[in-house]
């Protein structure tokens, strides 16, 4: 059951009678509701917008997993469906077929109930999120377009139908970010120093007040997409291994996901942010390995303000560091994970860093 009250619906899809039975009692018990086919053409056929997640077997006769993932992702209403692979494949090949077809996560055989809670958690979570956006975003649409209608000609009517068109996408973007802290130990703290921080850099940077007030209200969103990855790995306190990383890393994908494809200019900047935040000048990081003015601006100047609020914050796993240690630290990263012109910014306006910080500490104290 999501945060609504509604009663998810899984769609099963196994030749194998024994496997869809299994498959049913499992999810049951986590309190979902599911609907069993034994082909493809059973499960395309049953498939409809009740339907929040499919568990899809790969190995089956005929129309086998791989082409029912394609014949999905064909169907412009199911573009961001969450499907999961059961397979007993094993090779780096079949999975990476299975990626590009289009499905999001696998389980293998034999399945592991807790593994396949995890995964289908997530997935749905992250599906409910993208789908209260779409669903606001289309009242909005739906909203405006109504009193347009109604009060066409009446010019102050139609100024506060716009005033209350750019509070809802305030409201979505506080949602937005407040979901991501619910996933991370991230504090509301951290965002609201993180987002002034950049708002500082880009001013001094020379971007005019309207991109100044983009980025301060859509940076926020930067870690939205570590609401799909698995709290065993986003709140593990030890170092993550390298199967884990590249799970973790996936966040700035699913964050461009959540908030690509927007009419606001908010969430597309926020897309922007979630997707190159974490790319270095060098082009070193990640996901795309892209290299100086190659990352979009608004990247590069989140990438400055995130460093160093996570250096000087404490989190389970480590202490908060000195402003002076962090500022030594980053500045072996200028002009390698940082641009150097907006790191020498960052620096030259340290004092407007500093008053934000102490006006938004953690520590009340």
């Amino acid at each position: 059951m999501d945060e609504t009250g509604k009663t998810e619906k899984i769609l099963i899809v196994d030749d194998e009678l024994i496997n869809r039975k299994v498959l049913e009692g499992l999810l049951k018990s986590y309190g979902l509701a599911c609907v069993s086919a034994d082909s493809g053409p059973a499960a395309l056929a049953l498939l409809d917008e009740t339907i929040d997640l499919v568990l899809l077997d790969i190995m089956m006769p005929g129309m086998d997993g791989f082409l029912v993932v394609k014949a999905i992702r064909k169907m412009p209403k199911f573009a961001d469906l969450p499907i999961v692979m059961v397979t007993a494949l094993s090779a780096k090949e079949d999975r990476l077929r299975a990626v590009e077809a289009g499905a999001n996560d696998f389980v293998a055989k034999p399945i592991d109930s807790t593994e396949l809670s995890v995964r289908m958690t997530s997935l749905l979570r992250m599906k409910g999120y993208h789908d209260e956006v779409k669903d606001y975003q289309q009242h909005l649409e739906q909203m405006v377009a109504e009193k347009t209608k109604a009060l066409r000609g009446a010019l102050v009517e139609l100024e506060h139908a716009r005033l209350a068109t750019v509070r809802a996408h305030m409201e979505t973007i506080r949602k937005l970010s407040a979901a991501a802290e619910y996933k991370d130990e991230d504090t509301a703290s951290h965002i609201m120093r993180m987002s002034r921080y950049c708002a500082v850099i880009a001013e001094h940077a020379g971007l005019d007040d309207e991109a100044v007030d983009l980025i301060l209200n859509s940076s926020p969103m930067h870690d939205i997409g570590k609401m799909g990855i698995p709290d065993a790995i986003l709140l593990k306190p030890g170092k993550l291994d390298e199967q884990e990383w590249e799970i973790m890393r996936r966040h700035t994908l699913m964050g461009a996901a959540i908030l690509g494809d927007s009419t606001s200019k908010y969430l597309e900047a926020g897309a922007v942010i979630a997707a190159t935040h974490h790319e270095k000048w060098d082009g070193s990081g990640y996901p795309k390995g892209l290299a100086e003015e190659d990352i979009p601006l608004f990247g590069r100047i989140c990438a400055v303000a995130d460093v160093f609020d996570a250096l000087t914050t404490r989190r389970p796993y480590k202490e908060a560091l000195s402003n002076e240690q962090s500022i030594e630290i980053m500045t072996q990263g200028r002009g390698k994970h940082f641009d150097p012109r907006l790191f020498d910014i960052f620096l030259a306006k340290f004092s407007l860093i500093e008053a934000i910080q102490q006006e938004y500490s953690d520590d009340p104290s």
